[in-house]
């Protein structure tokens, strides 16, 4: 029998009374995406109403566009990314979306314990390179302004600091300069999706995996969701948390696809760092995973190739993160690369996510532009608000 032939039956499968009444029966709510968004919006639902009657599909086995496939930063943005944001986008804005995240980020250690995540607050640093033109007076006068900003929000003083001491301890190569990050940390993202799954589960939260929504219809109050192999799926309300895929779904929305490509090397005997780390408006990223490096970014190099749904890794980008890494982070070094991998991040026109109602019966939040570790939780939170 071919391989094929048990999936081509399933398309004509009739599905019994006991699996339509269980599996497919209607739901208060129904997500659209089982990742970090859609996870935290079921939990902030459940605590807002215990009784609501959820499930969440996702097409894959697991999520697979970002929340699994990041590099593990807890982070809520590098020096210069934020001095860009505050350039573009204007200082309330930049702050505005830097609370979002920061609340984020404390909502997951409210929610779980670090050390069932691999969560550690052991803070961060962005590397500047060296440039003919340098005003070390202007950059810390750029610091203290920014930090400034940041106390209004964080209630944290000197956030960022120049530590330019350590490029000689961490071993980088040109680098001028070193700024430090006092709040930023890390975790397992695999981790805080299976302690979400877990912890809806135990609540009564139905799960779909293995289940591609191609579309819906509004009937009489009610939502009818397309899906293969003859499956009826029907709500009160849906809530499309497809990220980057959201567009399948809602055409009109400003999100299309990012793809971040990471590495990650062999143990080294002696790596000299630990934390997390930025490069050119966090553009490139890298942290210790124990005596392993894990490196990301690099899209900027190839803008318009890595707007793509392709979960494969590209020469381009892998060569210049070994690049980067052999000539900057990990100069001298022996090691080799064992990993290899990219996530589908969703970016748009500006950075704030979108949390809407598109009708009464229909919402969406999408659009978490590379940040979803830090942004799902208060996203979550504020749909379960909209929501309710």
């Amino acid at each position: 029998m071919p391989a094929y032939a048990h999936l081509k039956s399933m398309t004509m499968r009739s599905w019994s009374f006991w699996e339509q009444e269980s599996f497919f029966g209607p739901r208060d709510v129904l997500i659209v995406g089982g990742g970090l968004v859609g996870l935290w919006s079921a939990y902030y639902l459940k605590r807002k109403n215990p009784r609501l009657s959820l499930a969440i599909v996702d097409r894959g086995i697991f999520p697979d566009g970002a929340s699994t496939r990041n590099a593990g930063f807890a982070c809520f943005g590098s020096f210069t990314e934020l001095m860009a944001d505050s350039l573009k986008s204007g200082e309330d804005r930049m702050l505005e979306l830097v609370e979002m995240r920061y609340r984020g980020l404390q909502r997951i250690r409210k929610a779980f314990h670090d050390q069932d995540l691999d969560y550690c607050e052991c803070g961060g640093f962005e590397l500047l390179a060296e440039t003919k033109e340098d005003d070390i007076n202007i950059l810390r006068s750029q610091i203290d302004r920014m930090n400034q900003a940041l106390k209004k929000i964080i209630r944290s003083e000197k956030i960022f600091r120049l530590q330019d001491s350590k490029i000689s301890e961490f071993r980088f190569s040109g680098v001028k300069h070193l700024i430090e990050n006092k709040l930023e940390g890390q975790l397992h993202p695999g981790k805080l999706v299976q302690a979400l799954q877990a912890n809806l589960q135990a609540q009564g939260v139905h799960f779909l995996p293995g289940t591609e929504i191609t579309g819906y219809q509004v009937t009489n109050g009610q939502v009818e969701l397309d899906a293969p192999h003859n499956i009826r799926l029907r709500a009160n309300r849906i809530l499309i948390c497809t990220n980057a895929y959201a567009r399948a779904l809602v055409p009109e929305l400003d999100v299309e696809p990012a793809r971040g490509q990471v590495l990650v090397t062999s143990a080294l005997d002696d790596l000299p760092f630990r934390g997390t780390f930025h490069y050119q408006e966090g553009f490139y990223y890298f942290r210790d995973l124990g005596k392993r490096v894990l490196l990301g970014g690099a899209r900027n190099l190839a803008p318009n190739d890595e707007k793509s749904f392709e979960l494969q890794t590209t020469d381009k980008i892998q060569g210049e993160l070994e690049r980067f890494l052999r000539e900057t982070v990990l100069p001298g070094e022996q090691y080799t690369i064992e990993h290899r991998w990219s996530g589908i991040m969703g970016m748009g026109q500006e950075k704030m996510p979108i949390i809407r109602r598109l009708r009464e019966e229909v919402y969406c939040a999408v659009r978490l532009g590379g940040m979803g570790v830090a942004l799902a939780p208060e996203v979550g939170k504020k749909m379960a608000a909209l929501l309710s």
